[in-house]
């Protein structure tokens, strides 16, 4: 099972460096994107180094299990308020990649707990 917690970690790590990347890049269909749910483009850097943080932490769990749950948590937070702000502002033909890093983060959350 601790082989299936480093694939589905690593994958996630993967997106999360995509995502923190394209944030980073402040490309005008970014920033519309984000603008949409009430983000403002000075906030993207933040968010892509929360990003960052959540995928060196998780990572970084598969070594230390305390740090790898604890991240997981946060990740399933973050994306929860993501799904959340998608509803909030009636964005929900956009809904669709939060929804999905949201469930990829609890299942990464769930192996490390299982395998802790």
């Amino acid at each position: 099972m601790f082989a299936a917690t480093i694939a589905v970690t690593a994958a996630l790590a993967a997106l999360l460096a995509y995502a923190a990347i394209r944030k980073l890049s402040h490309e005008p269909s970014v920033v519309a994107s984000y603008a949409r749910v009430g983000v403002p483009e000075r906030r993207l850097n933040l968010l892509a180094a929360i990003l960052i943080a959540g995928a060196a932490g998780a990572l970084a769990g598969l070594v230390w299990a305390p740090l790898g749950i604890a991240a997981g948590a946060c990740l399933v937070l973050y994306f929860a308020l993501a799904v959340g702000a998608h509803v909030r502002f009636h964005d929900l033909a956009h809904i669709g990649p939060p929804i999905v890093l949201l469930m990829r983060a609890a299942a990464a959350l769930a192996l490390r707990l299982l395998t802790g």
